[in-house]
């Protein structure tokens, strides 16, 4: 999974004589690839990511969509969590609610 932060972008892709240009992967397939439902851990997220999840499901196996959660709204997700999500997902839904 390529994970970016939208407030700064991508940067220019680097090629290297004789190689690809990095991350050129498979696109998404968002109706078999495994799928994270992400939450901020305020309040009503996970509720609302488990309805969202129900809906993925009137198209789509939901057997690899996960619900991963940080320890609190107020603190950001240890590198170790984004980085075991990525290395184990293909794409990501993030919850955001109030």
């Amino acid at each position: 999974m390529r994970i970016v932060n939208p407030s700064f972008g991508l940067a220019e892709p680097e090629e290297q004589p004789g190689e690809g240009l990095p991350d050129q992967r498979e696109p998404i397939d968002w109706q078999n690839d495994p799928i994270v439902l992400f939450s901020n851990s305020k309040p009503n997220t996970r509720e609302m990511l488990e309805g969202l999840k129900l809906h993925l499901g009137t198209f789509r196996a939901i057997d690899n969509i996960d619900f991963v959660a940080k320890d609190g709204a107020g603190q950001p997700a240890p590198m170790e969590m984004i980085d075991a999500v990525a290395g184990k997902y293909r794409g990501a839904i993030l919850g955001l609610a109030d």
